[in-house]
C-alpha cells in the first residue's frame, strides 16, 4: 500500500469501534489538556520575568566589586593597610566593600570581550516635585541600561544632554498630576544635598511612567544626564579623594555566548574583581521556578503514559477482532511492513486527535482564565499573562503526544505484522 492510502485506511479503522477510541481520546486529552496548561504557565512567567529581568538591568553587562581576599580569613579584625580604600556597603552594621578606583575601572576595561566600564554612583536625592504640590522622597536607580515597562511615555534617552527621569506610577497623583498623560513631558524639580549640607536643585523631564513591577523596588530612572548632575550635587563639598572611589563598576560587553562570558569572569577573576551578571544574582528565582514546572509537567508526562496503556489495550483488541481481515490482506500481497505501518498510524492518528483536542482546550480555557486574572487579582502587576501560549511549545507538546502513542502502538502492529495468513484465515 502506498502511504496515502495507508493513512486514508488508518483513519478510517480509527473509528470502526468508536466508543473505544473516544475513550482512549479522552485519556489523552486529560495529559495533553495538562501537559499544554503547565507549558503555558512556565512561558507566561518567564516571559514576565524576563520583562522584569529588563526593567532591573541590562542582560549583557556585569555588576563589578573588588574582591576581598581577606574576607575568609577569620573572624577576627583586618590589619589596616593604608593603600586599601572602603566604603560602606549596606547590609548589616559595619559592613563594607573595597573601593574601586580609576585604575581598577582601566584594568576592567582591558579585558578582552569588554566594551565599556561606568562607575555604579549612589545617588541619594532629598525629595521631588512639581509645581509646588508637595515634596517627596525619592530613590533612583543606579544601574544603567534599565529598560523598565512603561504605562506611558518613552525611554530614556542616554545621548542627550537634557535631564530625563521615568517615574514608577504611584507617584503620579500625589506629585499633582490627573494622570499618566498630564505627567509626560512636564519638568519636575529634584533636590539633593552636598557634602556640607547644602540643599541644590536640578530640573528633569518626565519622559515615562512605570509600571507597578513584581522586581521594581520604586525607584525612579535616570538618563546619563541627570545621572551626571546629580553625582556632581552630591559631591561638592567632598574631598578629592572620596570623589573617585566607587563600591561597584558596570562592565558591559557584546557576546551572548555562556563559554566566553564565563572566560570574561575568569580573567575579572584573576585580576581581583568580582562579576556577576543579572542572570547570576536572579537565576535562582528562575530555577525554582522552573522545577515547579518540571514537577508539574512530569505529572501531565505520567497521565500521557497511562494513557498510551490504553492505547495498547484499543489495538490490541483491534488486532484480534480484524485477524481475518489481516489475514486477507497479506494473502492479496500486503507486506508486513505495510501492515505494521498500518497499526502505527492508526495510534499515530488517535494521539493527534486527542493531543489537537486537548491542547485546543487549554489554550481557550487558558487564555480566557488569564485574561480574567489580568484583569482581576493579578491587576497591580502590569504585563503579567501567568499563561501564555507560544506556537512552539504548543506544537511540541502535540509532536510529544504522538511519540508516546507511536511507541504505544507498536507492540500491537508488531503482533499485526508477524501474523501467519493462513493461520489469521482460519481464526474464528
Amino acid at each position: 500500500m502506498k502511504p496515502l492510502e495507508i493513512l486514508k485506511t488508518a483513519i478510517t479503522n480509527s473509528f470502526r469501534s468508536k466508543l473505544r477510541t473516544t475513550l482512549t481520546i479522552l485519556a489523552i486529552f486529560v495529559g495533553a489538556f495538562t501537559l499544554t496548561i503547565t507549558n503555558g504557565l512556565g512561558t507566561g512567567i518567564s516571559e514576565y520575568i524576563d520583562a522584569q529581568v529588563a526593567a532591573v538591568g541590562p542582560g549583557n553587562a556585569f555588576t563589578i566589586t573588588k574582591t576581598d581576599t581577606n574576607a575568609g580569613a577569620g573572624s577576627g579584625p583586618q590589619k589596616y593597610d593604608p593603600e586599601v580604600k572602603v566604603l560602606a556597603a549596606g547590609g548589616r552594621p559595619g559592613s563594607t566593600q573595597l573601593a574601586l578606583n580609576p585604575s581598577d575601572l582601566d584594568k576592567v576595561a582591558s579585558v578582552a570581550g569588554i566594551t565599556g566600564v561606568s562607575p555604579v554612583t549612589r545617588l541619594s536625592p532629598s525629595y521631588i516635585e512639581w509645581n509646588n504640590n508637595g515634596k517627596y522622597q525619592l530613590s533612583v536607580s543606579p544601574l544603567a541600561g534599565a529598560q523598565p515597562q512603561l504605562d506611558a511615555g518613552t525611554g530614556l534617552d542616554d545621548t542627550a544632554k537634557q535631564a530625563q527621569i521615568i517615574l514608577p506610577a504611584p507617584y503620579i497623583v500625589p506629585l499633582g498630576f490627573s494622570g499618566n498623560a498630564q505627567a509626560i513631558g512636564q519638568e519636575a524639580t529634584i533636590g539633593i544635598q552636598d557634602a556640607t549640607g547644602a540643599m541644590h536643585t536640578i530640573t528633569a523631564r518626565i519622559n515615562g511612567v512605570e509600571q507597578s513591577a513584581l522586581l521594581g523596588g520604586g525607584g525612579a530612572f535616570a538618563n546619563k544626564a541627570l545621572t551626571a548632575a546629580l553625582a556632581d550635587a552630591q559631591g561638592i563639598g567632598a574631598p578629592d579623594a572620596a570623589k573617585d572611589v566607587w563600591t561597584a563598576a558596570t562592565a558591559t560587553f557584546d557576546t551572548t555566548s555562556p563559554d566566553r562570558i564565563n572566560d570574561m569572569k575568569s580573567r575579572l577573576a584573576d585580576a581581583g574583581y568580582t562579576a556577576q551578571t543579572l542572570e547570576d544574582r536572579i537565576g535562582t528565582v528562575k530555577t525554582v521556578i522552573s522545577g515547579i514546572i518540571g514537577v508539574l509537567n512530569a505529572f501531565a508526562v505520567i497521565a500521557l503514559v497511562a494513557a498510551g496503556f490504553g492505547i495498547v489495550n484499543t489495538l490490541l483488541m483491534s488486532v484480534q477482532e480484524r485477524t481475518r481481515e489481516i489475514g486477507l490482506m497479506k494473502a492479496m500481497g500486503m507486506g508486513s511492513g505495510s501492515v505494521f505501518a498500518l497499526f502505527s498510524t492508526e495510534a499515530a492518528f488517535i494521539g493527534l486527535l486527542g493531543s489537537m483536542i486537548g491542547s485546543t482546550a487549554a489554550i481557550g480555557l487558558g487564555t480566557a482564565v488569564s485574561g480574567a486574572l489580568a484583569r482581576g487579582p493579578l491587576s497591580d502587576l502590569a504585563g503579567l499573562q501567568i499563561l501564555s501560549f507560544a506556537p512552539g511549545p504548543v506544537a511540541g507538546v502535540i509532536l510529544l503526544v504522538m511519540a508516546i502513542a507511536f511507541i504505544a502502538g507498536t507492540l500491537p502492529a508488531w503482533r499485526a505484522a508477524r501474523q501467519n495468513p493462513i493461520d489469521s484465515l482460519r481464526y474464528e
